[in-house]
């Protein structure tokens, strides 16, 4: 778009000074004739740009003017970039922001903002998972949350509940773990939708507004807690080595609470999960390194497993 290089064009006139026609084409990859219109349009528009005819020449804000496009301090625009720059190599427009704002900022700041997007490398892929995309009805639920419009949306449920079809306001999106979840308004209130059991999304021109006290980190504070609180319905108080400690952390996450250490060195803890035959999976492959105190149904559950795998391999 013409804009999107007019722009460019008066934050590459500020880092540098002044720029000729045909270093600007080489930035914005069009032709020298082009850029040289784009730099008579923004002279036309009003705005102090002048050429300099001569060897050494070139076009410039006059009297060292400048788009107050950033004000950002050194350390804002390194945040900026450390957040920024891991993302854009999936999304081409945020690599033409981050481009656009890089030449905008002083060149006391530009080479470590640019060595700040190239710092850190995001792999969100576990040890022998194939790497991950982004689910591409993201970037449609995403405009739709930005322009306030309705969406129909093809859901797949749990278990027996089916494919159903649903008209939601899109509130906000969250990316937890990887896993995208929409907050949306329905007719019977906020409700969560995991984005990958979305079978479609058709945006409506039906406008809305969202409620004025929602606030998606808050809002999603509380589907968190919910969801935990699901998740931690049967516990278990159990006995394991101090070196395995971590790795029973690592399985249960915030369900997993150190209760104190025993007099033969041995750590109680106790976990938690929606079931007790989730606690009993969990525990079975440390096989007798590790002792389930109570409850009783998880040493049943435990037991189960046990006698059905001697049955099998015996």
């Amino acid at each position: 778009m013409r804009a999107d290089r007019l722009v460019a064009a008066l934050l590459l006139m500020q880092a540098r000074g002044q720029v000729t026609a045909a270093e600007l084409a080489e930035q914005l990859e069009v032709s020298v004739a082009t850029a040289r219109r784009d730099l008579e349009a923004l002279s036309t528009a009003g705005i102090p740009v002048y050429p300099q005819p001569g060897r050494g020449g070139g076009w410039s804000l006059l009297g060292g003017a400048r788009t107050d496009l950033t004000g950002l301090t050194a350390h804002e625009a390194q945040a900026l970039f450390l957040l920024a720059g891991p993302a854009a190599p999936e999304a081409p427009e945020l690599r033409s922001a981050l481009r656009k704002l890089l030449r905008a900022l002083p060149q006391t700041f530009r080479d470590e903002a640019e060595a700040a997007a190239g710092a850190v490398v995001v792999d969100p892929a576990r040890w022998g998972e194939p790497g991950r995309r982004r689910p591409e009805l993201v970037g449609v639920l995403q405009h739709a949350t930005v322009r306030r419009r309705r969406v129909r949306l093809e859901y797949e449920g749990r278990r027996d509940r089916g494919r159903t079809e649903r008209l939601v306001e899109p509130w906000g999106l969250v990316d937890k773990d990887d896993v995208w979840y929409l907050l949306a308004g329905t007719e019977r209130g906020q409700r969560t939708f995991r984005v990958d059991r979305i079978v479609a999304a058709e945006v409506t021109e039906q406008g809305f507004e969202r409620p004025d006290d929602f606030e998606l980190p808050r809002a999603w504070e509380g589907v968190v807690e919910e969801m935990e609180r699901r998740r931690s319905t049967v516990s278990a108080t159990v006995l394991v080595p101090a070196r395995l400690l971590p790795i029973l952390r690592d399985h249960f996450g915030r369900h997993c609470e150190t209760l104190g250490e025993t007099e033969d060195g041995r750590i109680r803890v106790r976990v938690a999960a929606p079931m007790a035959l989730t606690i009993a999976e969990q525990l079975a492959g440390w096989g007798a390194r590790v002792e389930v105190e109570e409850p009783g149904e998880v040493r049943a559950e435990l037991a189960r497993i046990g006698a059905e795998l001697v049955e099998r391999y015996t």
